[in-house]
């Protein structure tokens, strides 16, 4: 068996298990060290779907004892480095070839980056790429795939021998890393849709109606007023531009305190707290309580910068509650929906819509309030649609002022 099948019934064997992509790549660098390819440095790129980043790329250098990940922000494709990058030239080209020598009679430094690598004591430079097959469009436009560039400090270079081997390799190379890329993208798929728990508990086989399960949880609610008026009078622009600068203020707080975001509803938005012990729900209500703060301190922000621009401000409130919820599919099974349902969900939204009754902003259950005793205030028992009895609600003392005052409507 050649060098280059040995390589490549190693890679196939990888993709069996479950590798992280990065750990694979290591431990394929240093495989090709151990039967003589003079790298010295090595990249893998490729682009990926997800919310935040347009592609990701792992690299390994010699004297690394790992490689690591980084993420490209969908914004970089518009950078001077991209712009005069090796590897766009190759995807708009076509390539799936590009050779360089660094150094010697064949020398072509075409390239900034080939210029710094061959300041740096690098002598050749090869790119590899090859295209994934996907149905539809999806990301195969913007180039599907992986790009895989290795670089040598030897003098000379790379032999027609290293340079064989590696081309080799690439399919099973791609073809492994194909498995691993689809399956991170089906999973950034699914929880940014989802939420992390949702699709994790959906990726976990929980697909069937009624699939569920019932686990005690901090529920935090949140509604846009005056939403009938804004979505009457704004262009249909305006208004999503409204709503996503709203949601970043009413859930992004609470996605930093631990919170999961199980569903947009409308204008609204419905997050999760599961909470177990009465000491991990103490612990959970000094920074839920921190985060509905932190809300209105973006809203605030927010609101300064749309007055300036003419537009229209944004007001919310926020409901709080604990109790038993259950996280399950509901829907027909053709079309199912992982959400959280029960009287905990049912009363924190009938809550939180007397936030504007009572002129604040955040009100939550005795059952919150007595997790962080002395840092609420009763507003008083009021009726709840639905709820026989009164319910007695508290609004935050040392929040009550400034940070939390109701905005005008």
């Amino acid at each position: 068996m050649g060098l280059a099948d040995q390589v490549n019934e190693w890679l196939l064997s990888e993709a069996l298990g479950e590798p992280k992509l990065e750990q694979l790549f290591y431990r394929l660098c240093i495989k090709l060290l151990g039967i003589g390819i003079p790298i010295s440095r090595a990249r893998l790129n490729w682009p990926t779907l997800h919310p935040l980043f347009r592609a990701e790329m792992i690299s390994w250098d010699r004297e690394n004892r790992e490689a690591t990940l980084d993420h490209f922000n969908h914004q970089d494709s518009n950078t001077e480095a991209w712009q005069a990058s090796p590897l766009r030239h190759m995807l708009e080209n076509d390539l799936k070839i590009l050779r360089r020598r660094l150094t010697g009679p064949g020398r072509l430094v075409d390239f900034r980056l080939l210029e710094g690598l061959a300041a740096d004591g690098f002598t050749d430079y090869l790119a590899l790429r090859t295209e994934f097959k996907q149905p539809g469009k999806g990301i195969e436009s913007r180039g599907s795939g992986i790009i895989a560039i290795w670089a040598c400090d030897r003098d000379g270079g790379f032999t027609e021998e290293d340079l064989s081997i590696l081309q080799e390799i690439q399919r099973s190379l791609a073809l492994v890393s194909k498995s691993i890329i689809q399956q991170q993208i089906t999973t950034n798929i699914v929880e940014t849709y989802l939420g992390r728990q949702a699709g994790r508990s959906v990726l976990e086989g929980n697909i069937r109606l009624g699939d569920g399960a019932t686990t005690k949880a901090l529920v935090w609610y949140s509604d846009l007023r005056g939403s009938t008026h804004l979505t009457a009078s704004l262009p249909s622009d305006d208004f999503l531009a409204l709503l996503n600068d709203y949601f970043e203020c009413a859930a992004r707080p609470a996605i930093r305190a631990g919170g999961e975001v199980l569903a947009f509803i409308g204008d609204a938005v419905l997050i999760v707290f599961p909470m177990e012990t009465r000491a991990e729900g103490e612990q959970l209500a000094g920074k839920v309580l921190q985060a509905t703060a932190e809300s209105f301190e973006m809203r605030n922000a927010v609101n300064a910068v749309r007055r300036e621009r003419g537009e229209a401000e944004i007001a919310f409130g926020i409901g709080l509650n604990v109790g038993k919820v259950v996280f399950g599919n509901i829907g027909v099974p053709e079309r199912l929906a992982f959400t959280v349902i029960g009287s905990t969900v049912t009363e924190v939204e009938r809550i939180e819509k007397l936030t504007k009754t009572l002129d604040v902003t955040v009100l939550a259950t005795a059952r919150v309030a007595e997790l962080l005793p002395g840092r609420w205030s009763s507003v008083g028992a009021h009726e709840l649609a639905g709820v026989a009895d009164k319910v007695e609600l508290f609004t935050p003392q040392d929040c009550g002022g400034t940070a939390l005052k109701a905005a005008a409507e």
